[in-house]
C-alpha cells in the first residue's frame, strides 16, 4: 500500500512540474516604482465603510447564495451617484453605451468591468463609464461578458474579444469607423485588457491606441510577492482571498484548472506570462496596499523590458478599484485626471508625428 501511496505522489509531482511549467519572475520585483505621498482623504473612512458593507452582504451564506448577494451588492455600488451620460441598452453585443453629452462616437472606449471573473456588470461600473465618457469624449461601451461559474472563463474571453472586433465598425447609431480606440478595465477586466490587445496583435486586427487597467489582475499563479505581504492591508481582496495563502500553491494551480479550463500560466489567464513585445501604450493605477501591486509592478517591468510604452502610476492607502467610488472620493478624481493627461499626451504625440511625416 506504501508504494502506491508514493506513487501516486511521484505522480502528481512530476505532473504538477511538467504541466505548470513556471518562469521565475522574481527579478521584476522592484520597489523604484514611485508612490504618491499623500494622506488618504476623509472620504476614505466612507469607501472602507462601504467595502465592509460589500462583505456583510453575503456573510453567513454559501454557494449560489453566496455569490447571488455578492452580485446584487456590486450593481448596486453606482447607486445614487447622479450620472452626466446617456445609457443605451445593446443586445449584440451584449452590453450598455455610455455616452456623454457631447461625446464623438468616432472615439471610443471598450470598458471591461471587475469582479473576479463571477461578478459586477455594466451597471455596477456606471460611475466609472460614465466619468471615462465625460474626460475623453469618447463613447464608451461596457461589455456585459459571460460571468463564471454558469459558463467557462473563455466565454467571458470570448465576448470581450467579439465586443472589440464590433467596436472597430460600428457606434451607438450602427455602422461606423472609429477615428480613436482605447480598451479600458479593472481587477478581473482589467487582466481581460491586457490579454486582449496581446490577442489584437496576434490577430493583425487594427490594435487599440491605448490600453487602461485599474489593478489588474496579470498573474493566477499568485507567486507575486503582494499576495501574500498585502493581505492585511488590503481591505476588500484580503479578507475575499487572502485565506488561499494557507493553501500551497500547486493545489491552488490544480483548483485553478479545473474551474477555469485554462491553465494559470496561460497568458490568457496570466497576461504577465504571455508576449509583452508591441503592444499600445498602456497605463495602470494600482494602490500600494492591496494585493494586487505586484501584479502590476511585475508586469509593468516585463512589459517595459519588452519594449512596450507602459505606465505605472501607484497610490497610498486605497483600496482595490478606488476609482469606482468617484466622485465621493478625490483619489478616484485625480485617478481620471491623470488618464486625461495621460491620453491627451498621447493624442498630441500622434498629431506631431502626422504634421512632421505630412
Amino acid at each position: 500500500m506504501l508504494w502506491i501511496i508514493l506513487a501516486i505522489i511521484v505522480f502528481i509531482v512530476a505532473a504538477t512540474l511538467l504541466l505548470f511549467r513556471l518562469e521565475d519572475l522574481s527579478h521584476l520585483d522592484r520597489n523604484d516604482y514611485p508612490v504618491q505621498d499623500a494622506t488618504p482623504s476623509e472620504a476614505n473612512r466612507e469607501v472602507l465603510g462601504r467595502i465592509r458593507e460589500l462583505g456583510q452582504s453575503s456573510k453567513g451564506l454559501r454557494g449560489k447564495a453566496r455569490l447571488m448577494a455578492l452580485r446584487k451588492h456590486m450593481d448596486g455600488l453606482s447607486e445614487g451617484v447622479e450620472l452626466a451620460s446617456e445609457l443605451r441598452h445593446c443586445d449584440s453585443p451584449r452590453g450598455e453605451w455610455v455616452l456623454a453629452p457631447g461625446c464623438d462616437t468616432r472615439r471610443r472606449i471598450l470598458y471591461i468591468h471587475g469582479g473576479a471573473w463571477a461578478a459586477g456588470s455594466p451597471r455596477s461600473h456606471r460611475a466609472i463609464t460614465d466619468r471615462l465618457s465625460q474626460i475623453t469624449r469618447a463613447a464608451v461601451f461596457a461589455v456585459d461578458y459571460r460571468l463564471m461559474p454558469e459558463n467557462r472563463f473563455m466565454d467571458g474571453v470570448r465576448d470581450c474579444r467579439e465586443a472589440y472586433k464590433w467596436l472597430l465598425k460600428h457606434g451607438p447609431d450602427g455602422a461606423e469607423p472609429v477615428d480613436f480606440m482605447v480598451v479600458a478595465g479593472d481587477s478581473a477586466g482589467g487582466s481581460h485588457t491586457l490579454g486582449l490587445i496581446a490577442w489584437i496583435r496576434d490577430n493583425g486586427l487594427r490594435q487599440a491606441d491605448a490600453a487602461i487597467a485599474f489593478s489588474p489582475s496579470t498573474d493566477l499563479t499568485l507567486t507575486a510577492p503582494s499576495n501574500r505581504n498585502n493581505i492585511g492591508t488590503d481591505p476588500l481582496l484580503g479578507p475575499a482571498f487572502g485565506g488561499l495563502s494557507k493553501i500551497p500553491l500547486p493545489v491552488i494551480w490544480w483548483a485553478t484548472l479545473a474551474a477555469f479550463r485554462v491553465s494559470p500560466t496561460s497568458p490568457v489567464a496570466s497576461p504577465l506570462r504571455g508576449d509583452l513585445k508591441h503592444l499600445p501604450p498602456t497605463l495602470i493605477h494600482a494602490s500600494d496596499t492591496e494585493m494586487l501591486l505586484d501584479n502590476a509592478r511585475r508586469y509593468a517591468a516585463r512589459a517595459e523590458a519588452a519594449g512596450s510604452p507602459v505606465t505605472l502610476h501607484t497610490w497610498h492607502g486605497m483600496v482595490h478599484v478606488w476609482q469606482i467610488f468617484v466622485p465621493l472620493l478625490p483619489e478616484a478624481d485625480e485617478a481620471f485626471d491623470d488618464i486625461k493627461a495621460f491620453l491627451e499626451q498621447l493624442e498630441s504625440q500622434g498629431e506631431a508625428q502626422a504634421s512632421a511625416s505630412a
